[in-house]
């Protein structure tokens, strides 16, 4: 699922997502990767991709990874990219992050 926020703190992403729960993996492609463990085991966890323009607009791609990927070279693994789950979860983020940039 997709969906933009205006990041009118201009706050770095990473400190923005650490706000609402998400740990950095890194940067692939110019997105930065972030994860939410939903359980202690690692999976299912919410899996977002964020990208920043010039307008300091935060262009976010959110994913459900419901397990591991089989093979160590495998990237491909079983994801919910809609449903339910990512709407809520997303619209968590979004009032989150509306409530945090609203104090700056």
């Amino acid at each position: 699922m997709k969906f933009i926020i205006k990041n009118t703190s201009r706050e770095n992403p990473i400190n923005l997502l650490r706000k609402v729960s998400y740990y950095f993996q890194g940067e692939k492609n110019s997105e930065l990767s972030f994860v939410r463990q939903i359980e202690r085991s690692g999976y299912p966890r919410f899996h977002l991709y964020i990208k920043a323009n010039e307008n300091n607009e935060l262009t976010f791609n959110l994913h459900l990874d419901q397990k591991r990927p089989v093979y160590k070279t495998a990237h491909d693994h079983a994801a919910e990219y809609e449903g339910k789950v990512i709407e809520t979860e997303a619209e968590r983020i979004k009032d989150l992050l509306a409530k945090g940039l609203n104090k700056f």
